[in-house]
């Protein structure tokens, strides 16, 4: 296998999620004691997190783009930036390396148009369902977007990031969560995307009538095809 490289640490949390499947998956494809050879710089995401809020995405995409580099220096032949939000800085990040990096809203949007659904819902942080980088990306796969209401838009955000990235998973919010995508289900969404890695730890199929789209798990099945 090839060695793969990871931008992660926002949350760490998410990145767990990431090393443990990439092992799984490398494990499941061949057998015996094989893992997944992987070099990671992970950043502090209260530093990020702080950008991210100040609206300073130059100086977010200075600090990916420099971990990047550290991580091809290490040998990493391909790049996977471990959140979906800090997606928003992927092209500066590619730009600061030679090695491919492998987007996670591609890897989403082939997996939709794979099971022939073209309407989907996106939860997210307020940055990823707000902002046009990412649901642009997905549209020019042919997909329509819809994304919750706002006072919605703002009970997903506040569980990301005051739960989820801290490791509490609680009951009332995957309730409310359920909600949000049955509303985005009576809307026409005929599957919802999991846009942050976080919410992959709150939501699992069973809570949803319609397909749900974990994106962690679609990138991290992208790396290991990539890295054969």
């Amino acid at each position: 296998m090839r060695t793969i490289g990871l931008l992660g640490g926002m949350s760490w949390e998410s990145t767990a999620e990431y090393y443990r499947l990439l092992n799984e998956g490398a494990r499941e494809r061949l057998g015996g004691l094989h893992s997944a050879p992987i070099v990671l710089a992970s950043v502090d995401f209260a530093e990020v997190e702080q950008l991210q809020v100040a609206g300073r995405w130059g100086d977010a995409a200075a600090l990916l783009a420099d971990r990047a580099r550290g991580v091809e220096a290490a040998g990493a032949d391909l790049l996977l930036i471990c959140t979906n939000t800090m997606h928003k800085v992927a092209e500066e990040v590619q730009a600061a390396v030679a090695i491919p990096l492998l987007h996670i809203a591609d890897a989403t949007a082939t997996a939709v148009r794979r099971a022939n659904l073209t309407r989907v819902g996106l939860l997210g942080t307020a940055f990823t369902m707000e902002q046009a980088f990412y649901r642009d990306r997905l549209a020019n796969h042919g997909l329509q977007v819809l994304v919750p209401d706002d006072a919605e838009r703002a009970l997903v955000h506040r569980v990301i990031y005051d739960e989820l990235c801290v490791g509490e998973i609680r009951q009332e919010s995957r309730a409310a969560y359920r909600q949000v995508v049955g509303n985005l289900v009576e809307r026409g969404a005929e599957g919802v995307i999991l846009g942050c890695t976080e919410v992959e730890l709150l939501l699992r199929q069973e809570d949803s009538d319609v397909p749900l789209f974990a994106t962690t798990r679609l990138h991290v099945q992208a790396a290991l095809d990539a890295a054969g």
